[in-house]
């Protein structure tokens, strides 16, 4: 074996090992990876229960995929909560463990999981009892209300999908990115056994339509809580919150909710402009809506990679401020999107020479296809620069700096893709097209903006 390809394999070999290792020191190619390769599986596994459901869910007609789709489209600002409230969590145990002060850390993480479980609580009652109202409004069909119940059932039960975001977040901030990989791993066996068995009636259980596509994905998720809270008060890892941590400490929780609101409004911004543009797709009818979620769906799961990356430079940008390392964390961020760039221009070029492969998994209505391929081959177009684009704006997360990004996604969401989706789509009449024109030209303007902030160098000063 050549010397190169032993030293991938020892890295790829020490990836999965779970030791403990200095993030602020050595060789940056290796932290980077031995970081990245576990959280790159660990997103991949989030994704795949999206791909599960849709791919069991699509026997069932387009009826409902697209309940699947409207659905999905409301638990994204559910997301925009977990997410928001994640960067913040992995910036604070992430500068902490830089500086050295786990117990610090600790106290910090218990603070925003009782934060989660509190939004938790609100979000998943009113999304369980305006289920019908909020499907209605989102441009629902008759055949679609016939499905209330599986939109009942999710978003009731989002409170699973948004701790299990949260103490994630808190893993990999401490470094312990192979725990939050094995989390999801589990959580997702349990949903890939529960969801055929619960829809179809296999063996012993319960014939339930569509709905029990939602069932099993809530108790997968809410089994891999369960699991992450034994190992946050066992002390499998760096992170060991005891007792005396749950107790509400009213400033810390203001430290951490500052940035955090900033974050939930960053997400919440990019991910309402997607449901926006559900909302558009939804006007060209159940056909393109369906392609449209189908195409959404293969994209969301074939950068999960990508996401993978930027969580390991986010934990890289915030455990080197920690430690008064900021050339080094720099330089994390440009080599991950270096790397990023390169994936991501492969992926482009796969998209735009046989999406309709790919989508074949999940569909055979040509007109499905069609319209599936459209999405892939539009919105891959702009790839190569948003795989720096990413980078920048999960560093500037990592840094505890949330308002920059939320800066950048209202100019490239709603001043740039949603108007320009609607006029192009609509007004000037190129349809589907049009749409997905706007989506390619939002991101490339992201990322400009990304990248010229993140050469500013202010992020390196932000406090968390």
């Amino acid at each position: 074996m050549a010397h190169g390809e032993k030293r991938g394999w020892h890295i790829f070999r020490d990836a999965f090992d779970g030791s403990a290792v200095d993030y602020t020191a050595g060789n940056l190619d290796r932290s980077l990876l031995l970081l990245a390769i576990p959280m790159i599986l660990e997103t991949a596994m989030e994704s795949l229960f999206a791909i599960v459901d849709i791919f069991f869910v699509s026997k069932l007609g387009e009826d409902a995929m697209a309940t699947v789709a409207l659905t999905e489209s409301l638990v994204v600002l559910v997301i925009a909560v977990a997410l928001g409230l994640s960067f913040s969590t992995t910036a604070f145990v992430a500068r902490r463990i830089g500086e050295k002060k786990p117990e610090e850390a600790a106290r910090g993480a218990a603070q925003s999981v009782l934060i989660g479980v509190a939004s938790s609580a609100l979000i998943g009652l009113a999304g369980f009892v305006f289920a019908p109202e909020l499907l209605v409004l989102m441009g629902a069909t008759e055949g679609i209300l016939r499905n209330v119940t599986f939109a009942r059932i999710v978003l009731g039960g989002c409170g699973t999908l948004m701790m299990l975001f949260l103490l994630n977040a808190i893993f990999r901030g401490a470094g312990d990115a192979v725990i939050a990989m094995r989390v999801l791993w589990f959580a997702n066996i349990i949903n890939i056994v529960l969801n055929p068995c619960l829809i179809f009636g296999l063996g012993p259980f319960p014939e339930m339509g569509i709905a029990g596509s939602a069932v099993g994905t809530v108790i997968g998720r809410g089994a891999g809580v369960l699991y992450q809270f034994w190992l946050l008060h066992s002390g499998a890892g760096r992170i060991h919150i005891r007792a005396a941590d749950w107790k509400p400490n009213p400033e810390l929780l203001r430290h951490i909710i500052r940035p955090a609101l900033n974050g939930m409004l960053q997400i919440f911004i990019a991910t309402a402009s997607w449901t926006a543009l559900v909302r558009i797709a939804a006007t060209f009818g159940p056909t393109i809506l369906a392609g449209y979620t189908i195409g959404i769906r293969v994209i969301m799961f074939s950068i999960m990679p990508s996401w993978g990356l930027s969580n390991a430079a986010a934990t890289l940008v915030g455990q080197n401020l920690g430690a008064g390392k900021p050339e080094r964390a720099e330089a994390s961020v440009w080599l991950a999107g270096f790397y990023n760039a390169i994936f991501l221009g492969t992926l482009s070029v796969v998209f735009m020479l046989a999406p309709e492969w790919i989508l074949r998994v999940f569909t055979d209505s040509p007109a499905v296809l069609e319209a599936g391929a459209l999405c892939l081959r539009y919105v891959s177009s702009c790839y190569v620069l948003y795989g720096y684009g990413m980078m920048m704006l999960q560093a500037f997360n990592g840094a505890g700096d949330t308002a920059t990004p939320t800066r950048v996604n209202v100019i490239g969401y709603w001043v740039v893709q949603i108007p320009l989706a609607w006029v192009l789509a609509h007004t000037l009449g190129f349809g589907p097209r049009g749409m997905y024109g706007a989506v390619a030209l939002a991101e490339i303007t992201v990322s400009l903006l990304a990248i010229a902030y993140f050469r500013q160098g202010r992020w390196k000063q932000a406090a968390i």
